[in-house]
C-alpha cells in the first residue's frame, strides 16, 4: 500500500475477567464497534469503529469496559501535529469535505476563564437569596425610549385629608415581549438534526421552567404545537415548513442569517434522515436533501431584512417579537447595529465555539470570533448610537456553566442560549460524530432503534434540574456582589475584571485588569 492507515483514536479496553459475554454492547453499539463470535463465545473490538461516545461503557453491567485514547502516538512536531496528519491521511483516503459535529475545538482562548467576578465587603453588604428575593425575571424584546405614568387612583386618610396611596398605570404601550423566568433559553436545534424525544424534552422542559425553546429551521412537528406559548420559532433560507400556523402558534419569531458553527455557509440534512415525520413537518419529498441556502434569496441589504421583518409582524398583528441571528463574524458591531435599526426586537450572536449537527470542520474551526469578543463590542456600539434599549442581545455559543452566563450578562447580554449544554444534560457526551446519524444516547439521529434510548420524561426532568442549579448558582453569584436583581448587573462591566488578557483584550471587552480598583 502507498500509506498505511492511521491509528485509531480510540481504544476499547475489555477486562476479560469481568465480561460474561453478554452482548450488550454489541446489541447497543450503533457503530458496530463490538463483534460477538459464536463458535468462542468471545466479544471483540473493531477499534477503528469506536467514536467515543461511552455508552457501551455506560450499560456494561459488569463494568468491563473502559474507553481510551489511542497512547498510539505521531512524531512530536509542532508544525504537523496528529490532527493534521490524520486528516490529510482521510482527506487522501476520500477526496471529500471533513465534517465535524458540536462546535469548535481548537484551543483558541476562552475569555470566561480570564474574567473574575466583584464580591461585596463593608461598605455594600451582600445579599443573602435564601432569605432575601432575587430577581432573575428577564424580558426580551424592544423596550421604549420614555415611561409614561398615569394616576389611576387615590386614597386619602379621612380625618386630615391626607395622602396615603396612589396607584398609577401604564400609559406607554409597550411592544411584545418575551417573559423568561430565568435568562436561559434553549438554543435552535431543529427536529432532523435531532430526535422527535429531543424536541419534546426541550420543550417541556421550557414550558416547566418558564423560559423558551428554539425549533431551529427544522419546522414544528405536530405533537410540538401544544407548548406554542414557550416557542421560538425560526424562518431560515429554506423555509422549511414556514406556514401561517407554523408562525401562529409561536411566541417569537427568528430570522436565521448565520450559524456560529458555519458562518456564511448553508445547511444540508441528507435524504436518508428525511423520513416521513420530518417530510412532514419540512413540508418537502421524503427521503430527499434538505439544502438550505448560505444567503436567503430575499435578503441582500439592511432594507431587504427590514421588509422580511415587518412582514413577520404584519403576517402575526404585531403581537410576537421577530428576531435575527447572526453569526459573530468580524464586523458583527456594524451588522447588529443595522439589525437594530431594521426593526428587530432582538438579536442572537451565535460564536466561534456554537455547535451544529454538521459543519465543515475547516470553516466551524476557522470562521468567526468568540461571543465574549462579541457581545461586548456590539452592547458598546449600541450604547454609543443611543439604540441598546430598541433590542435584546442574546449570547450563545459555548455557555457552558453558570458562571459563563452571569459573565455574559455583565458584558452586555440580555440573556444567553444554551444548545450543547443542553444536549449533554440528556446524555450527549461529545463525540462530534452527529452527522452520522448512529447517535446511540438517541439525540442526533432518527434511527428508531436509537430514538427510543431517550426517555422524554426523563430528559425534560434532566433539563429541568439544570436550569434550576444554575439558577441557584446566579442567585448566589448576584447575592455575593450585593444585587438582588439581574437587570442591575446587565451590561455592567465594573463588575468584572480581566486576568491574563492583553491590553487589546480588555479594550474590546470594556473590562479593566485584575487589582485596578473603581
Amino acid at each position: 500500500m502507498a500509506k498505511r492507515p492511521t491509528p485509531t483514536e480510540f481504544v476499547v479496553v475489555r477486562d476479560e475477567q469481568k465480561c460474561i459475554s453478554c452482548q450488550a454492547c454489541v446489541r447497543m453499539c450503533a457503530n458496530d464497534a463490538h463483534v460477538y463470535d459464536a463458535q468462542l463465545d468471545t466479544v471483540s473490538v473493531d477499534n477503528e469503529k469506536c467514536v467515543g461516545c461511552h455508552f457501551c461503557e455506560t450499560i456494561c453491567p459488569t463494568g468491563a469496559l473502559t474507553i481510551q485514547r489511542n497512547p498510539s502516538e505521531f512524531k512530536l512536531n509542532a508544525n504537523w501535529d496528529a490532527r493534521t496528519i490524520k486528516n490529510i491521511t482521510k482527506q487522501a483516503q476520500t477526496g471529500g469535505v471533513l465534517l465535524a459535529g458540536m462546535g469548535c475545538d481548537r484551543p483558541y482562548p476562552i475569555y470566561w476563564d480570564h474574567i473574575l467576578l466583584n464580591a461585596s465587603q463593608v461598605t455594600n453588604p451582600s445579599i443573602d437569596p435564601l432569605r432575601e428575593p432575587m430577581e432573575l425575571r428577564t424580558y426580551i424584546g424592544r423596550k421604549p425610549d420614555v415611561i409614561k405614568l398615569g394616576v389611576m387612583s387615590s386614597e386619602f386618610v379621612e380625618k386630615n385629608k391626607k395622602l396615603r396611596t396612589t396607584n398609577y398605570e401604564l400609559r406607554t404601550q409597550l411592544s411584545p415581549q418575551l417573559k423568561l423566568e430565568t435568562p436561559i433559553l434553549f438554543s435552535a436545534m431543529s427536529y432532523g438534526s435531532i430526535s422527535l424525544n429531543a424536541c419534546k424534552s426541550l420543550a417541556r422542559a421550557a414550558a416547566s421552567a418558564g423560559t423558551f425553546y428554539n425549533t431551529g429551521e427544522g419546522g414544528l412537528h405536530k405533537d410540538l404545537y401544544q407548548y406554542g406559548a414557550n416557542t421560538i420559532v425560526q424562518v431560515a433560507s429554506g423555509r422549511f415548513g414556514v406556514h401561517k400556523k407554523y408562525l401562529q402558534a409561536a411566541a417569537a419569531i427568528e430570522i436565521k442569517i448565520g450559524q456560529g458553527a458555519k458562518p456564511g455557509i448553508g445547511g444540508h440534512l441528507p435524504g436518508e434522515k428525511v423520513s416521513y415525520e420530518i417530510s412532514q413537518t419540512r413540508m418537502i419529498p421524503e427521503g430527499t436533501d434538505a439544502l438550505s441556502p448560505a444567503p436567503h434569496h430575499d435578503i441582500y441589504s439592511i432594507e431587504d431584512l427590514k421588509q422580511l421583518i415587518y412582514a413577520l409582524k404584519e403576517a402575526t398583528r404585531y403581537q410576537k417579537p421577530v428576531g435575527v441571528k447572526i453569526s459573530a463574524v468580524h464586523n458583527v458591531a456594524p451588522i447588529a447595529s443595522g439589525i437594530v435599526r431594521s426593526g428587530a426586537d432582538f438579536v442572537a450572536i451565535d460564536g466561534l465555539r456554537g455547535g451544529t449537527g454538521a459543519a465543515p470542520t475547516v470553516i466551524r474551526d476557522n470562521v468567526g470570533i468568540p461571543i465574549e469578543l462579541a457581545i461586548a463590542v456590539v452592547d458598546q456600539r449600541l450604547r454609543e448610537e443611543g439604540i441598546r434599549n430598541q433590542a435584546s442581545l442574546i449570547a450563545a455559543g459555548g455557555i457552558r456553566n453558570s458562571a459563563d452566563i452571569i459573565k455574559a450578562i455583565a458584558i452586555g447580554a440580555d440573556a444567553v442560549y444554551i444548545g450543547t449544554a443542553a444536549l449533554v444534560a440528556m446524555g450527549c457526551n461529545l463525540c462530534q460524530k452527529c452527522y452520522t446519524g448512529k447517535c446511540n444516547w438517541g439525540l442526533a439521529t432518527q434511527d428508531p432503534y436509537l430514538t427510543k434510548r431517550l426517555n422524554p420524561d426523563i430528559g425534560t426532568e434532566r433539563l429541568v434540574n439544570l436550569l434550576r442549579a444554575w439558577s441557584l448558582e446566579i442567585k448566589e453569584m448576584l447575592g455575593g456582589m450585593g444585587i438582588n436583581a439581574i437587570e442591575s448587573l446587565r451590561g455592567n462591566r465594573e463588575q468584572l475584571r480581566g486576568v491574563g488578557l492583553s491590553d487589546t483584550d480588555l479594550k474590546l471587552l470594556g473590562i479593566k485588569p485584575a487589582g485596578e480598583a473603581w
